[in-house]
């Protein structure tokens, strides 16, 4: 009995280890980790429903070569995606209508090594944001948005 107890353990130890991952909350309109960094902005529209939230990332292609974004229900957790899997280049900018968010308020912004590894199983890096940062700036001039992002990400 002793013998199934730790070999039982052992296989969920080993099951752990194989399918481990990194989930960090992201709290402020910038996030920096080892290979990545993200900056956050709002460009207003004329009204709530025509305002975006645009989101940069920039990651170390090697190691964060592709991203997918999910909107998550923290109730009930159904998800809709919002950014199918997509390669990062030197930058992607995401831009997530405002409104979403009352629906879907957790983004989970999930990180792989490269395509196969989006379909092949869970992210090696999940940043997750509950609403749009507080501190998130709002620009109505769209060059003075992407002045922004640059520099921010940039630091």
């Amino acid at each position: 009995m002793i013998a199934r107890i730790l070999v039982a353990a052992l296989a969920v130890g080993l099951g752990a280890h194989v399918f481990a991952q990194t989930v960090i909350h992201g709290s402020a309109d910038a996030f920096r980790a080892p290979g990545i960094a993200m900056a956050w902005a709002i460009e207003r529209g004329k009204d709530e429903a025509t305002t975006a939230i645009v989101v940069r990332v920039v990651a170390d292609r090697a190691t964060y070569g592709w991203v997918e974004v999910r909107g998550v229900d923290p109730f009930t957790q159904a998800e809709q995606p919002i950014l199918a899997g997509r390669a990062i280049g030197e930058s992607l900018d995401v831009r997530i209508a405002r409104p979403r968010f009352a629906d879907t308020p957790r983004t989970e912004w999930r990180f792989y090594a490269s395509e196969a590894a989006v379909s092949a199983g869970p992210a090696a890096l999940t940043v997750y944001y509950v609403g749009v940062p507080d501190t998130t700036p709002e620009f109505a001039d769209s060059a003075k948005l992407q002045a922004f992002l640059a520099a921010r990400t940039a630091r």
